[in-house]
């Protein structure tokens, strides 16, 4: 892919994803489906994918940025639901994928069929989380989505390296496969745990945004190689070390994070919709290899759409077989756990520990975000690409793109409809939110009084006491008026719950309040083209405007991706 190329299809797949967010559709089907249609155009150029670049360009920065925004609390309370899927779900969705293409397809061999299943088996949960995030998912089920997402890829990476050289002629034990899982996984940890805590240090001290955001950009690059050279996971690399600085970024500067947010926003948006093309467009490419490979046309597509069905209906399977088997652990071991733990307190692992509880129509939600992605067809790529020749090489490209493409399509254009049929959808969480926000306000202002209060001796001897009692007293009366706003919006919210016909909503405050913002920088425009407002003055009033309306922003973004 030349530069003319890559700036058509980045303009190309940019102006499709604004055209999908003006009208709130969702943008990377939208942009797959524009692909497929454009992949047949007259004398469009072929454009090729390479596994390397997608893995260590574009990759690292998703992965780091959605571990960025994932919380470490929420993660931690939901691991068990995470790992499940993440690592579970994906060993059990590679061997039922290679059962059936070893049975469908004459020339695939056990370890090319494993491969195979290796390859189709992480979901790819972007067009999941952004369907998620647009219609109100529960924080619950985005945090296992979102989780899920960080790690499912490790594993499938881990198992399509060991079986891909399996496949090519090498001899492992498994004790061997073992060792490689484990040093993958070990060395990722540490690179990304190393590096995290490099970064953090290092910002903490240098006090200067605009590198801070560099360093923050090249983090995950870095990580990915690093680890990946050191034959660990990269993707466990960058994974940990996205969670160690999202999880300290509050201990940093301010401005670094005001910087960093829409950045990574914008990172990830472009990359998305590069990504989503790039899977369009090799619909061209799939079906002439099709035409022009010796086998039956008729046998490969048969298979990948048995495989495709196969992925589909292994999700729910396992999520379900999960469910029930929980509920009877739950109604009938769960007390005799409790009751044994009691007895002996080197049982009191048996109790288990809590985590967030999902019903069954959440699950079947979780069940239908099984869409594939980026890491299944780059993977695929890598395969066609090894030069040591393995079987069936080009029928496992053209089955990724099948699953990747109808995965998409069947699941991503209908998931909407499922989150709503099944009214999947928890609005009190949001209001919840801004109760919280509202205590923690009120919190945090009467510690500032209490502190001023309590250092005004020490002031005072070291400033004098006229001076340090003006600049305290007026400070004061800003603090306490701001208490008193924030003690008069809880009653208020507490006055909306009781007459709840009368309510707006959050987005309806939002509006409004947007507005007024506007009505303001109208204001401060007007009045800089009368001459009656030096330009300096105008841009430090339009930042104050600016920094209110991302706070607030910042606040409906967070509480929608949590």
């Amino acid at each position: 892919m030349d530069t003319a190329e890559l700036l058509i299809l980045l303009i190309g797949s940019l102006a499709v994803t604004g055209f999908a967010r003006a009208k709130g559709l969702p943008a990377p089907l939208l942009v797959t489906a524009v692909a497929l249609a454009a992949s047949f155009v007259p004398g469009l150029p072929e454009i090729t994918i390479d596994s390397e670049v997608i893995l260590t360009v574009v990759l690292p920065p998703l992965l780091y940025s959605a571990a960025l925004d994932v919380s470490w609390q929420s993660f931690r309370q939901s691991i068990k639901q995470i790992r499940r899927l993440g690592i579970f779900l994906v060993i059990i969705t590679a061997l039922a994928v290679a059962v059936a293409a070893y049975l469908l397809i004459p020339d695939m061999d056990w370890p090319a069929a494993i491969l195979l299943g290796a390859v189709v088996a992480p979901p790819d949960a972007v067009s999941a989380a952004s369907i998620g995030r647009k219609l109100g998912l529960p924080r619950r089920v985005m945090t296992v989505l979102s989780g899920e997402s960080l790690i499912n890829d490790a594993a499938s990476l881990t198992l399509v390296r060991v079986f891909t050289l399996i496949a090519a002629g090498t001899s492992l034990t498994i004790w061997q496969d073992l060792g490689i899982f484990g040093l993958a996984i070990g060395v990722g940890f540490a690179v990304g745990i190393v590096l995290g805590v490099a970064v953090h240090w290092i910002r903490m001290r240098i006090n200067d945004p605009v590198v801070e955001t560099i360093m923050s950009i090249l983090l995950p690059f870095v990580a990915y190689v690093l680890a990946e050279h050191l034959s660990g996971s990269g993707v466990i690399a960058v994974v940990t070390a996205g969670l160690y600085i999202g999880y300290n970024s509050p201990k940093e500067g301010y401005a670094t994070r005001l910087q960093e947010r829409p950045l990574w926003t914008s990172i990830d948006v472009i990359l998305e919709g590069f990504v989503f093309a790039l899977i369009g467009l090799q619909l061209k490419t799939v079906v002439q290899d099709l035409l022009e490979s010796d086998r039956s046309l008729t046998q490969t597509l048969t298979a990948a759409a048995v495989v495709l069905l196969v992925v589909i209906l292994v999700r729910p399977l396992f999520v379900f077989e999960s469910y029930v088997r929980n509920r009877f652990n739950g109604r009938w071991l769960r007390p005799l756990r409790i009751r044994l733990s009691r007895g002996h307190p080197s049982l009191r692992w048996l109790r288990g520990s809590a985590e967030p509880k999902l019903n069954w129509r959440e699950l079947l939600v979780i069940s239908w975000t099984g869409m594939r992605g980026v890491v299944t067809l780059a993977a695929a790529v890598a395969v066609v690409a090894d030069p040591v020749q393995i079987k069936a090489q080009d029928t496992i490209f053209i089955i990724a793109f099948v699953v990747t493409v109808g995965t998409l399509l069947l699941q991503g254009l209908t998931l909407p409809f499922v989150i709503r049929a099944l009214r999947v959808q928890d609005p009190g969480e949001g209001e919840e939110d801004v109760r919280s926000e509202m205590r923690l306000n009120q919190r945090t202002t009467e510690a500032a009084i209490a502190l001023l209060e309590r250092r005004r001796p020490a002031w005072s001897e070291q400033y004098g006491a006229a001076a340090v009692d003006s600049v305290v007293n007026r400070l004061k009366a800003r603090l306490e008026r701001q208490a008193e706003t924030f003690r008069r919006d809880a009653e208020e919210e507490e006055d909306e719950e009781r007459n709840a016909p009368m309510r707006l909503r959050g987005a309806q405050i939002q509006d409004i309040r947007r507005e007024l913002l506007d009505r303001r920088r109208e204001i401060v425009l007007e009045e800089r083209e009368k001459g009656n407002l030096d330009e300096e003055v105008m841009r430090r009033v339009l930042v104050t405007l600016d920094a209110e309306e991302l706070a607030m922003d910042s606040a409906q973004a967070s509480r929608s991706r949590s």
